[in-house]
């Protein structure tokens, strides 16, 4: 059952092997394939996350990590991912991996300290032990890392989904970046927060969604609006279920999710400019 933390265990798919022989021409194969297959099977994530590389960052006393991606472009724009209430896992180091593909430097973060949950209990243990202003911190971080990498051209977007959903909208209140995507996160932040975005957001929303839903998302916009952002907002409703846009949970909608992710790549592509 999907609710407002998340949805329940993911769905067990097929396993596929692959002959370590035959790894390179899987890997150059694997940057054929569209997103929501490679996303569907976890030999193909795993693959695909192993492209990435491990970075860490000093935040005040503490020693945080995250997962990078980066395009061909010499200069390029960037975007932040933060997780499901999952953890960081193989599904959104793929997507990283694939913006990076689309031109962008993709930084997926880890807010969980490298723990990951394969159940909705183990989840729930991880999302309620996360402290919001070391959360926080570590975003800003993250976004002041990108903005200042040499390979960055300074502009910065979020985007989460559920549990990162509302962290991907906490981190761009916290800091200025210029563009936010929400994958049906929680919002519920005042206008007096909103005030500080510094640029246009888009949100994703599902219309099963029984926790995450149009009331929840009434209130957002009128927040918006009270804050003078109402023009910076972007609201798409889908006829589908909380964590739609997820190919290894119980509720993925393979239409609506293509058609979100379209919308997202527009929207990134609009807002950050050329990435040559």
């Amino acid at each position: 059952m999907c609710n407002i933390t998340g949805c329940g265990p993911q769905s067990n798919l097929p396993a596929l092997t692959i002959d370590p022989k035959q790894r390179r021409l899987f890997l150059q194969g694997l940057a054929t394939l569209p997103l929501a297959a490679v996303l569907a099977y976890p030999e193909l994530a795993s693959a695909a996350a192993d492209t990435l590389t491990d970075v860490s960052l000093e935040v005040g006393d503490k020693k945080v990590t995250a997962a990078l991606a980066m395009p061909e472009a010499e200069k390029a724009p960037a975007v932040i991912l933060i997780h499901e209430w999952w953890g960081l896992n193989d599904s959104i180091k793929t997507v990283a991996s694939e913006l990076a593909k689309m031109g962008y430097i993709a930084l997926a973060v880890d807010l969980y300290g490298g723990e990951v949950a394969t159940d909705a209990e183990g989840a729930m243990g991880l999302m309620k032990a996360v402290d919001k202003d070391a959360a926080t911190n570590t975003l800003t971080g993250w976004v002041d890392f990108l903005k200042n990498h040499e390979r960055s051209n300074g502009k910065v977007a979020t985007m989460g989904w559920c549990f990162g959903g509302g962290w991907s909208l906490n981190a761009s209140v916290a800091t200025p970046v210029d563009a936010t995507v929400i994958y049906y996160g929680r919002v519920t932040t005042p206008a007096d927060e909103l005030k500080k975005l510094n640029g246009p957001v888009l949100g994703h929303f599902g219309k099963l969604d029984k926790s995450i839903n149009e009331e929840m998302v009434a209130g957002f916009e009128k927040e918006m609006a009270a804050a003078g952002k109402s023009d910076d907002l972007t609201v798409h409703w889908y006829d589908a279920d909380h964590a739609f846009a997820n190919p290894t949970g119980s509720r993925y909608d393979e239409k609506n999710a293509a058609l979100s992710w379209e919308r997202t790549s527009a929207f990134l592509a609009e807002q950050l400019g050329d990435k040559s």
